[in-house]
């Protein structure tokens, strides 16, 4: 199996390493008391309790062996490193829209961390891909579900 490497930028990393943090300190044992407390009701056959803390605790040892894994296989942007001749991840993006005239800006960062209602996306989004290594004043044609849209690199920044 080929381990992925997971690109994030310094925040991301952070936030990945603080939920992992609150993972194992916090909610693992929260989970453990409420299986704890659940089983004090008895009969585990018809105890709807245990089984909801028990997949709640099979969900977060999941999601710490996941974090656990990106975290491994993380190679962080060196903001210093982030050029501003062309679209890389770490990089903020201003775009227009050609076709509605609207300005956008997003920041290019790695899939774990991307979030479009933050205006982050990924580098491997549709979007993400099809900005990446061009530079400013390059129009892009994007594949999306209703066709092609045309944006044109207005900034790039870090």
């Amino acid at each position: 199996m080929v381990k992925k490497e997971v690109v994030l930028t310094y925040e991301g990393l952070q936030k990945l390493e603080q939920e992992l943090e609150f993972l194992k300190a916090v909610k693992r044992r929260e989970v453990a008391e409420r299986i704890k407390q659940a089983l004090a009701f008895g009969d585990l056959s018809e105890n709807s309790e245990y089984d909801e803390a028990k997949n709640e605790q099979a969900h977060v040892e999941g999601r710490i062996v996941q974090l656990e894994n990106m975290l491994k296989n993380a190679k962080v942007i060196d903001e210093d490193e982030v050029k501003t001749d062309v679209v890389s991840v770490g990089s903020k993006v201003t775009i227009l829209d050609i076709e509605f005239n609207e300005e956008i800006e997003y920041y290019i960062v790695g899939s774990a961390e991307a979030n479009p209602s933050q205006f982050k996306i990924s580098n491997e989004s549709p979007v993400g891909s099809a900005l990446m290594g061009k530079k400013k004043g390059t129009v892009v044609d994007v594949n999306v579900p209703d066709g092609i849209v045309k944006f044109k690199i207005v900034n790039i920044k870090k």
